[in-house]
């Protein structure tokens, strides 16, 4: 391996970890902020003991996530210098702006959301929980803008061999900007979705058939039955953008190495393996013109091949093929597991099918397996370019020697799997424990005093907590 793909292994490695963290505590802002306004609402307890047992591992996320984008940023001095030199004038105000605007919302409100249930208002505490929600979608907003143009640049010049913005509004809504957007936002909700149903799902086959359980449980169940459907939608839609946009990666995604006659359509391959040196999809499975219909919405669409590329021009087919079936095969699964629960909430069976709920848990992860898969299928069927058409991934990576490269990444290993492994084992830790024990205090809550007056007043309230 040259220096050059090994920092693209660690980049990819490091970015794997990360974006798992940023995609949860996207998702649980925005649930925790709608479970404290209906526990404002309705006044019903078991949404602030819901609120108080997702709190603390949507802090553990944060931190995480926090800690891995930090990583994040330094790699691109150290390891793709070339590409700082070349974008930086574009992707540096892009992370700036995300500072600016989501790091400080959150920041200034994230305290107040982790420690103030019992200190400030309800109001106050609800607005709290609504700005750091808003700040992770505008972080997200940022650097999908940034990763975007990356894909689809415009609104830009290249003097004296670095690009230079020229229209701002055309760089940040660059053509696939509104698409990766809504496709990585959504991906979030849903990934969330089946983790606070798997998990409900795990007390509910513990025997800890509690409102807490069966209300996330439920709530989980009405998100996916929502969101997963409109992924596809949304995933269709951002497909056609690729089609226009970046060929050569719809072609790898398709495994469709040459282009066919005149009205004949272009099949669509189930399974198969493309052979980048025999230039062919083999042992391909296939349904005749489904491709067509799908890609072009005809009968007798045709779209671009494989072989239309010079082969330096051209992804790789084999890995994007299969991450990009990884990714739709779970989203299958995800509308499956939806569908079932829908037809189980009659008579509350959606609570009591043990194998439906055996089948929550195990599917509780494969939102952020899909994520994985789906960024996989994006990044390296942009390949060989780092920026699409400008700048190729060799000439954007740092000069260093393959030996240095290889022992930095094989600490990133050692210190990700012992750092982000602990932190992981703790927040599934915290998942493991008895929802009704984060109910709120008989006389505390947000925007009450839960310190007593008197000792023995203290005393007594303690002991009937349950705690």
């Amino acid at each position: 391996m040259d220096a050059v793909l090994l920092a693209r292994i660690q980049f990819g490695f490091t970015i794997s970890f990360h974006i798992i963290f940023p995609a949860i505590t996207i998702g649980l802002a925005s649930y925790l902020a709608v479970l404290e306004a209906l526990w404002l609402a309705t006044g019903r307890s078991v949404y602030m003991t819901l609120y108080r047992f997702w709190l603390r591992p949507f802090a553990v996320a944060f931190a995480m996530g926090v800690v891995s984008g930090i990583v994040m940023a330094y790699q691109f001095g150290t390891h793709w210098s070339g590409f700082s030199r070349f974008a930086g004038a574009i992707t540096g105000p892009l992370l700036t702006y995300e500072v600016l605007t989501a790091f400080f919302l959150e920041a200034g409100f994230l305290g107040v959301m982790l420690f103030g249930l019992k200190r400030v208002g309800p109001g106050l505490h609800f607005l709290s929980t609504g700005v750091v929600a808003l700040g992770t979608l505008i972080s997200a907003t940022w650097i999908l803008a940034s990763n975007s143009w990356m894909h689809t640049p415009q609104g830009h010049e290249i003097v004296n061999g670095a690009v230079v913005p020229v229209d701002w509004l055309r760089v940040v809504f660059n053509p696939s900007f509104q698409y990766r957007l809504s496709h990585m936002v959504v991906a979030a909700f849903v990934a969330t979705a089946l983790i606070v149903g798997g998990t409900g799902a795990w007390h509910l086959l513990k025997r800890r058939d509690s409102a807490p359980a069966r209300t996330m449980m439920s709530m989980a169940m009405w998100m996916l039955l929502g969101a997963a459907p409109a992924q596809a939608v949304i995933g269709d839609l951002h497909g056609l953008n690729t089609l226009a946009h970046q060929p050569a990666k719809l072609a790898a995604m398709e495994g469709h190495w040459e282009a066919g006659l005149p009205g004949e359509g272009v099949p669509l391959i189930l399974f198969g393996w493309p052979d980048m040196e025999a230039e062919e999809t083999r042992h391909a499975v296939e349904i005749p013109r489904l491709g067509s219909l799908i890609l072009t919405h005809s009968w007798d669409g045709q779209i671009p091949a494989l072989k239309d590329f010079p082969a330096a021009d051209r992804p790789n087919a084999t890995i994007v093929f299969w991450t990009f079936r990884l990714m739709v095969g779970l989203a299958l699964l995800m509308i499956a597991l939806a569908c079932w629960g829908a037809c189980l909430r009659p008579g509350g069976r959606l609570y009591e099918n043990r194998c439906f709920l055996k089948c929550a848990v195990a599917m509780s992860p494969a939102g952020l397996a899909a994520i994985l898969a789906g960024w996989a299928t994006t990044e390296i069927g942009r390949q060989p370019w780092t920026v699409q058409g400008l700048l190729r991934t060799s000439e954007a990576a740092s000069p260093h020697p393959a030996g240095q490269v290889a022992f930095t990444l094989g600490l990133f290993v050692v210190v990700y799997f012992a750092v982000f492994g602990a932190g992981t084992a703790y927040g599934l830790h915290l998942l493991a424990e008895d929802p009704a024990d984060s109910a709120p205090d008989p006389e505390g809550g947000a925007g009450r005093a839960s310190q007593a007056m008197r000792p023995l007043s203290a005393a007594q309230e303690r002991g009937g907590h349950g705690h």
